[in-house]
């Protein structure tokens, strides 16, 4: 895109701008959304989990890795590994003591109404 600086005014500049921005991030979103779906055989297994081939085998075997199968060959999907990779994600410290003190909270939370509840009957 060729442009003439002098005769543009700053609307113009901005509307130019704005233009080549939204271009360069919808190819962008473009380019991650096939690469998200992306297909493919056991290298792409072995790029996005980081372990070794007979161990991939291993999983697939025991059916505990996501995987397709057609005829003799196994192809992989890039979103479905990574999300097999997020379930398997451990709970830190914190989100633990986070988690406990909530669920401490509920139980007292319930004794509470239920003791209520037995003390005023309706009636």
């Amino acid at each position: 895109m060729d442009l003439t600086v002098t005769n543009l005014t700053l609307a113009d500049v901005s509307q130019a701008i704005r233009k080549e921005l939204e271009e360069f991030f919808a190819e962008k979103k473009l380019a991650e959304n096939s690469k998200k779906d992306e297909i493919g055989g056991i290298n792409l297994a072995i790029e996005i989990t980081g372990l070794a081939k007979p161990t991939i085998y291993g999983l697939v075997s025991e059916r505990k890795l996501p995987h397709s199968k057609r005829g003799k060959k196994l192809y992989f999907s890039r979103q479905e590994l990574t999300d097999w990779l997020k379930q398997g994600k451990r709970k830190t410290n914190a989100e633990i003591a986070i988690e406990a003190a909530n669920y401490g909270q509920k139980e007292k939370e319930a004794f509470q109404a239920t003791n209520q509840k037995k003390r005023f009957p309706k009636g």
